[in-house]
């Protein structure tokens, strides 16, 4: 009787919204095809839209209350795709997947470019000290730590102690590595004070890349252990494993790789060539306000890039799973919540 009601609420909504350019609204699937990188592409502008950040209380409840109407097959009429698929934009980046709790402002993926910004220009300044090194990784670390536990896999419980080894990991780690390349840069007697200033703006690339794998392979090492819900097609669950598990961590640690290259490669590359300008040097009070929006652009586009290589929820041939899955379900593939 459920799927009848969902079958005639979906025939409503199409009908409603024939004129619009808004495909079929599907409950809990993407709006765009995920089996290409661009479909991927447009779903993470969605998720990282820094609009929904705005979005009242009231609003929420109105785009749950519509999405629940949907299920249940009580949508009132006139109701078009585009809103629902606005409705599930809205509970998708606000709520978390796998406890429905709301996930707080600063550590959602569309506070991420918002929040982080500031971060990214504070690992940029040139001339940095040991001090200032270390202020600004220990930022970056300890924002990293709480958006990868906010947007963790949530199906299986995580304690306190795991977040906090994982997070104390990834500062130590980007620390470490930070101050010992510009010790190493500062000692390099061949470099002239030009080529010295260059190369350490590139150095917080490999401090940031390798904590960012240390923050995830920490935080979420109680999934290695445990293993990670994976589903059927129709989304019943099929059981725990812990081989979802390594490869849910493997591509969300590549994507944590990859997503540090243009934002901490291109800005000084840029800023270096706008730097011999007349303007800036004409007036160099320009060169913070013109280095934060060239790395807010610069974040802009990694984001939704790097968070695309892979679906969030990733489909595994259940040959590849441990057997007691593949016996446990008739289904050739199943899939997983990645995290982000």
């Amino acid at each position: 009787m459920a799927d009848t009601a969902t079958t005639a609420s979906a025939a409503a909504a199409s009908a409603a919204s024939a004129a619009t350019d808004a495909p079929p609204f599907q409950l809990g699937k993407p709006r765009f095809q995920q089996t290409s990188f661009y479909g991927r592409f447009r779903h993470f502008l969605d998720i990282i839209d820094p609009r929904t950040l705005f979005v009242t209380e009231r609003r929420l409840r109105e785009a749950v209350q519509l999405l629940e109407d949907y299920k249940h097959g009580t949508l009132r009429p006139g109701v078009t795709n585009e809103q629902l698929w606005s409705a599930q934009k809205i509970k998708q980046a606000i709520l978390h997947p796998d406890t429905n709790e709301k996930i707080f402002m600063p550590f959602r993926m569309s506070g991420y470019i918002p929040f982080g910004t500031p971060i990214v220009v504070g690992l940029l300044l040139p001339n940095q000290t040991l001090a200032s090194t270390v202020f600004w990784q220990w930022l970056n670390q300890s924002h990293n730590a709480c958006v990868n536990y906010a947007n963790r896999n949530a199906t299986k419980p995580s304690p306190a102690s795991k977040f906090i080894q994982g997070y104390l990991g990834a500062v130590i780690s980007a620390v470490s590595i930070a101050v010992g390349l510009n010790v190493l840069v500062q000692k390099a007697n061949k470099f002239t004070p030009a080529t010295r200033l260059l190369v350490q703006r590139f150095v917080p690339f490999p401090a940031v890349a390798s904590a960012n794998i240390c923050n995830v392979v920490l935080m979420r090492y109680g999934e290695l252990e445990e293993g990670i819900d994976v589903m059927d097609g129709d989304g019943n669950l099929v059981g725990s494993s812990r081989i979802a598990a390594r490869h849910a961590l493997l591509e969300t640690a590549l994507t944590r790789v990859v997503l540090p290259m243009p934002i901490l490669v291109l800005p000084p590359i840029v800023m270096s060539m706008l730097e011999k300008t007349a303007l800036l040097q004409a007036r160099p009070r320009l060169l913070l306000p013109v280095q934060s929006l060239v790395c807010l652009a610069a974040f802009g586009l990694a984001l939704p890039l790097a968070i695309s290589l892979f679906p969030q929820m990733s489909e595994i041939e259940t040959s590849q799973l441990e057997p007691e899955i593949a016996r446990a379900t008739s289904s050739r593939t199943v899939v997983y919540n990645k995290g982000l």
